[in-house]
């Protein structure tokens, strides 16, 4: 189950997919979405997911895919956040940029470590338990080299690229890099020479960096200031699950705040209370599921069921499964 977060999909990724002969209309048809979701400014984490991996499924092979959706898209068509790192003063600066604006359009996130000779990207998952698809994964991490070299007018090459999925054809990607590909990791990591990071951007553009460096960190502040709520009003129901069911005028008082106006910042923020208390219910259940000191008696009253039906019923909307199914599956791996 993903959150409520709604992403948005850039234009000149429709643009990406005309020029590679692709038809919009079959990715989304491949999607089984609605038609009306390309001309949509944003779609959910879910909708996200499904869009990438009809791609993937439109195309040969995923190697091939990610080399020729990170070559074809223009510049012209980088949202915001994105033109923002093209015209960063030099690499490090850009790949800065990049992991704090993509916080504005989840669900990626980058963790950026700097150490000795190297400099490692890893690609991480916000508020979703389910991984993106392999071509989005891989997608991602072709696009911050390509920003590298695009930037600074020079053939980078990384020093190392791991996947935890397959990839396709892995001698393909390998010149693309060019470098070693490993299969089958704990994560998804771009490892740079370290030295790379300190080339110029030839693409660097102070004036434009002045217009869009302020618009994008107010975005990102108020992004913030929101998300607290929804994780103050999370964690409030945490603490308050068990052996019961916490309603809003609880957490609303708590927060010192009516229930109407506790009602209206979540509305705001595209959420409810209900679904809230689902989405803790659903993360803690996860949780004590997974500890196979307590039995599922005790993990319904944990969670604030009164009765073992009810949260079975409630599991197997959330999972598809029974709560001991779910638990020996996951206990075995």
């Amino acid at each position: 189950m993903t959150s409520h977060t709604r992403i948005k999909f850039p234009a000149g990724f429709w643009t990406g997919l005309h020029q590679l002969g692709i038809s919009p209309h079959d990715v989304v048809r491949k999607a089984r979405l609605p038609l009306t979701i390309i001309t949509e400014s944003a779609v959910t984490t879910a909708q996200y997911f499904a869009i990438w991996q009809a791609y993937s499924d439109l195309i040969d092979d995923i190697a091939k895919g990610i080399i020729k959706l990170a070559t074809v898209f223009e510049t012209a068509h980088y949202p915001p956040p994105v033109l923002a790192t093209y015209h960063a003063r030099d690499f490090r600066d850009a790949l800065n940029r990049m992991a704090r604006y993509k916080q504005l359009c989840p669900p990626e996130s980058l963790r950026i470590t700097e150490k000795g000779e190297s400099c490692t990207i890893e690609l991480d998952w916000q508020d979703t338990v389910q991984p993106g698809p392999p071509m989005l994964v891989g997608i991602t991490l072709a696009f911050l080299l390509e920003l590298g070299r695009r930037g600074t007018g020079q053939p980078l090459k990384a020093r190392l690229v791991e996947f935890s999925q397959p990839m396709g054809d892995i001698q393909a990607l390998e010149a693309y890099f060019g470098c070693r590909i490993r299969i089958g990791a704990n994560h998804n990591r771009l490892t740079l020479h370290r030295g790379d990071l300190d080339l110029p951007f030839v693409s660097y553009n102070a004036e434009l960096l002045e217009i869009l460096t302020p618009v994008l960190d107010h975005s990102l502040d108020e992004q913030q200031n929101s998300r607290s709520i929804i994780e103050t009003v999370k964690w409030i129901l945490k603490r308050s699950l068990t052996g019961g069911r916490p309603d809003i005028q609880m957490v609303a008082s708590e927060l010192g705040m009516s229930d109407r106006t506790l009602q209206r910042r979540l509305t705001d923020e595209g959420t409810s209370f209900k679904h809230l208390l689902t989405r803790v219910r659903h993360e803690q259940a996860r949780d004590y599921l997974s500890d196979p000191s307590l039995d599922i008696k005790e993990v319904a009253f944990l969670i604030g069921y009164e009765d073992q039906n009810s949260f079975y019923r409630a599991f197997r909307l959330w999972e598809g499964d029974t709560p001991s199914n779910w638990r020996t599956q996951h206990l075995g791996n």
